[in-house]
């Protein structure tokens, strides 16, 4: 089965008045929609614009894990548990906020920032905050404290790349154009495939494209 979210179904959010622009796949903040809470261990997929000068102050996360995908601009994170860092395109940022971490996320650069925030359910609450940011990732990037794992695919005109075969698969097009089963999905565009098997992804133009890849029932990941 396949349910196809267009880029313009998404939830609007943030600030903008405060150069924030936010757009939500799930039910987020005052956009409550009971038939739309999360989709296997994925709570939030978050698309963010931050003008220069803007961003998010201090403030708490508890029992999620948050992985970041910077699409354009520079993010600057600082967290309550001691890391200062800035992330890049390419760049991969993971913040496990276990039992409770405070984080600040800014646009400090000179130019827009464009990014991905995706939240997932730990599979056990509690514990010590960690963090890293991946550069240049180079194949899956497994969370194995949500049971999931993150495909990022850079796609030319006319490549395909299998779905993986999983209970549930989320995609999420970056840029550029896809066809998945016989659907043309665009920048912002998502689906939520379930029981997946012999299922391509082929790009219609350049395109890059977040495919999570989780189990039901958290069943291991081979």
């Amino acid at each position: 089965m396949i349910r196809i979210q267009r880029a313009a179904e998404r939830y609007p959010g943030g600030d903008p008045a405060a150069g924030i622009e936010t757009r939500h796949a799930l039910s987020f903040g005052p956009h409550y929609d009971p038939d739309n809470l999360r989709f296997g261990g994925l709570l939030a997929c978050n698309e963010e614009r931050l003008a220069p000068g803007a961003g998010f102050d201090e403030h708490p996360h508890r029992h999620t894990e948050i992985v970041t995908w910077v699409v354009e601009g520079e993010l600057t994170h600082h967290d309550t548990a001691g890391h200062t860092t800035v992330v890049r395109p390419g760049d991969l940022q993971r913040l496990s906020s276990a039992g409770g971490v405070r984080h600040v996320e800014r646009n400090d650069a000179g130019v827009p920032l464009v990014f991905v925030q995706m939240w997932l359910a730990p599979l056990s609450p509690g514990g010590e905050p960690s963090y890293e940011v991946v550069r240049g990732l180079d194949g899956p990037y497994a969370l194995p404290e949500a049971d999931a794992r993150l495909h990022v695919h850079r796609l030319t005109a006319g490549a395909r790349t299998a779905v993986p075969e999983a209970d549930l698969v989320y995609v999420h097009v970056v840029r550029g154009a896809v066809r998945l089963d016989g659907e043309d999905l665009a920048p912002g565009d998502a689906a939520r495939l379930t029981g997946t098997g012999g299922t391509e992804l082929a790009a219609t133009g350049d395109a890059e494209v977040l495919v999570w890849e989780m189990r039901d029932g958290r069943k291991a990941l081979g």
